[in-house]
């Protein structure tokens, strides 16, 4: 149940003349002592409404009885032009900047605050798509979805998979911060040159990780771990692969986790004899084997310039 359902239910027994306080409003909404302290700082401080405790009654009423609460209902449709220009009133970083971020906190509590005339307001187009996609990927960020789409660039346009992590505006544009698992890092993508978005039922799991090692600081996102499956020539006799964890999904097939792709990758090439083939996925078979002919072409003999013995007798 929403705190607005709550606060009407006090102003009307205010307007009762039952002076309500927060012992009766969480006994009547079934909800701790703090939660309804809240709701009555939130009256008074973002509603605007003239509480007076009477300690004779013990609860409150209205000091000033013209008062009446700001009509605060909205359509779905509305809420979510709202939220958008909400994100894009705050990253708003132009003329009057400090002045546009507090009016986004105005629209955020859904006051009735009068906007000053000396202030102007910048306009943005809010388009059907753009929105739309602002929506689902504010979804899966809340609730960590994995998303596929396509995406336009200068070479053409692309299909990714991405663990979305927040949205930004910059230059006028709005981006989605992401995980790109082919990319094996962060980056961001402009809503508007994206073509088709779908949200997985599949969710990916993140961990905080602080840049330069100060607590405080913003954090960081990113997925953990990463997969790899493998056939083995036998099966293991406990449940890790030199320090990886490993789950059994056959007789000496095994889906192993790991964070750090060079460690893995070592892992790879020092233990090949205990492994036949790598099933998934394909691109840590494609970095394996570039990494193998990289080391072969450095192991090739170079001519010697002048067709003679080499300066060690060979």
């Amino acid at each position: 149940m929403s705190n607005m359902h709550r606060i009407h239910w006090f102003d009307q027994q205010i307007r009762e003349g039952k002076y309500p306080n927060s012992s009766i409003l969480s006994q009547q909404f079934e909800i701790s002592r703090r939660q309804a302290q809240r709701d009555i700082e939130y009256m008074e401080t973002t509603l605007l409404a003239p509480l007076t405790y009477i300690a004779k009654h013990r609860g409150y009423c209205y000091e000033d009885k013209t008062y009446v609460l700001p009509l605060l209902y909205m359509t779905d449709e509305e809420k979510k032009v709202l939220a958008y220009l909400i994100h894009r009133y705050r990253n708003f970083d132009h003329e009057n900047s400090s002045s546009v971020r507090r009016i986004a906190n105005l629209l955020e509590r859904f006051t009735d605050e009068q906007i000053s005339e000396q202030t102007r307001l910048p306009v943005f187009h809010v388009h059907a798509r753009t929105l739309q996609y602002f929506e689902l990927l504010t979804y899966a960020i809340r609730e960590s979805h994995v998303v596929d789409l396509t995406y336009t660039e200068d070479q053409g346009e692309k299909t990714l998979t991405v663990y979305p992590l927040r949205l930004d505006t910059k230059y006028n544009a709005d981006y989605v911060h992401a995980f790109c698992p082919e990319y094996e890092r962060e980056i961001d993508l402009r809503l508007d040159r994206i073509g088709q978005l779908n949200v997985r039922q599949e969710k990916f799991r993140i961990s905080h990780l602080l840049h330069g090692g100060h607590v405080g600081e913003k954090a960081s996102l990113r997925p953990k771990p990463f997969q790899a499956r493998l056939k083995l020539r036998e099966p293991l006799t406990e449940t890790a692969w030199h320090g990886f964890p490993a789950r059994a999904e056959g007789a000496t097939v095994y889906t192993m986790d790991f964070f750090d792709i060079e460690m893995f990758l070592y892992a790879l090439y020092a233990h090949s004899k205990e492994w036949e083939e790598i099933l998934k996925p394909q691109w840590l078979v494609v970095k394996l084997r570039k990494r193998c002919e990289t080391l072969l072409i450095k192991l090739e003999p170079e001519p010697h310039a002048s067709g003679g013995p080499h300066e060690d007798g060979r």
